[in-house]
């Protein structure tokens, strides 16, 4: 008796035994069926329309491959534009594009004591009988003004330049290791990377220029003849923020600091005052905000007293307690040479020194 899957006559002679078909691993499953190229007609269609048995079949389009397609497109649209928007905003501009920053212009003015130079055993004694009596310690003297936002600049943004001006002043005019010890490095970091070069140049080569004296950026004594007498240095001053243009912040600064000296090595000597009054004016585009630099514009100092014949645009050499100015002139100064700035010098008013 044949099988239920068998023909009514049993196996064909010369089939496969055992009822096996060579065709029955084939799988046809209904993605088979669809995929198939071919496909029968059905006995309607046939009647009507006297077609052949078959007709081939459209192929079918698929439709992950076209979702796949569309994301490549996709992607590679977003990153065509990205590459022309990096191309035209890019932080990182070349060379050619970069902005130029302004070489600081500056001005340091000695001056002369009009009879010798008033001295006393200890600073506190000067500073009572002195114009700085009511001046602050060191950088307490520079304090942050009120400040608010403008047109294009946060809060944020302004006290940040306050603040980056603030620390290049304390740096540059108050740091131990700045007045007398040569360091650097702690006012340079400060700068715009435009003008280290300017800097560098200032401190390598000194010149009373108007471009290049040490003095004009930072306060320092010559080691070998000045010390500090006292640890505590007198500040009084102010710090001004505006808006010069919608990407520019400026900050204006104008501080007396008051040093006690003595001679370097001599702990016997009389102390003596020593008055430096800087006005400085800074600049902050965007980028020195971020990065917490800072462009310096301008330089206006007046230090005494000073013997005006003594070179002051490298290091200041202060005339201390019992010291005449000398009769000297300053070193001749050729009005014909434009690059070359007109030598200076003032006067230390008497009301400017200790009553002692």
């Amino acid at each position: 008796m044949a099988g239920l899957g068998d023909p009514p006559g049993g196996t064909p002679e010369g089939a496969p035994g055992g009822g096996e078909d060579e065709y029955r691993s084939v799988v046809f499953d209904e993605s088979f069926v669809r995929a198939a190229r071919l496909e029968e007609f059905s006995a309607r269609e046939r009647l009507s329309d006297h077609a052949p048995a078959v007709r081939r079949r459209t192929p079918l389009r698929r439709a992950g491959l076209s979702r796949q397609a569309l994301v490549l497109l996709v992607l590679i649209a977003v990153a065509f534009g990205t590459a022309i928007y990096m191309g035209v905003r890019h932080p990182y501009q070349s060379p050619a594009a970069q902005r130029s920053v302004e070489p600081v212009r500056m001005t340091v003015v000695p001056l002369a004591p009009q009879g010798k130079v008033p001295g006393a055993d200890d600073a506190a004694h000067l500073y009572e009988h002195s114009p700085a009596a009511d001046f602050r310690s060191a950088a307490k003297g520079v304090p942050l003004p009120v400040h608010r936002s403008t047109a294009h600049f946060s809060d944020d943004q302004v006290r940040n330049a306050l603040t980056t001006a603030k620390n290049y002043i304390v740096r540059s005019a108050l740091d131990p290791g700045v007045l007398l010890g040569g360091e650097v490095r702690s006012v340079r970091v400060l700068l715009d990377p435009e003008q280290l070069d300017q800097f560098d140049e200032s401190l390598e080569r000194p010149a009373a220029d108007g471009r290049h004296a040490p003095t004009g950026w930072l306060v320092r004594f010559d080691p070998a003849r000045t010390e500090l007498a006292d640890a505590e240095i007198r500040v009084h001053g102010s710090l001004r923020a505006v808006e010069s243009d919608a990407s520019t912040l400026e900050v204006s600064a104008d501080h007396t600091m008051v040093y006690p000296l003595r001679p370097a090595g001599d702990d016997r000597a009389e102390t003596s005052l020593f008055t430096v009054r800087r006005e400085l004016r800074f600049r902050f585009d965007r980028d020195d905000l971020r990065l917490h630099q800072t462009q310096l514009v301008a330089s206006y100092v007046q230090a005494g007293p000073l013997d005006c014949a003594e070179d002051s645009a490298d290091r200041f050499r202060p005339l201390l307690a019992g010291r005449t100015a000398g009769t000297g002139a300053p070193a001749g100064t050729d009005p014909y040479a434009t690059d070359s700035a007109t030598a200076l010098c003032g006067t230390l008013a008497a009301s400017a020194q200790p009553r002692v």
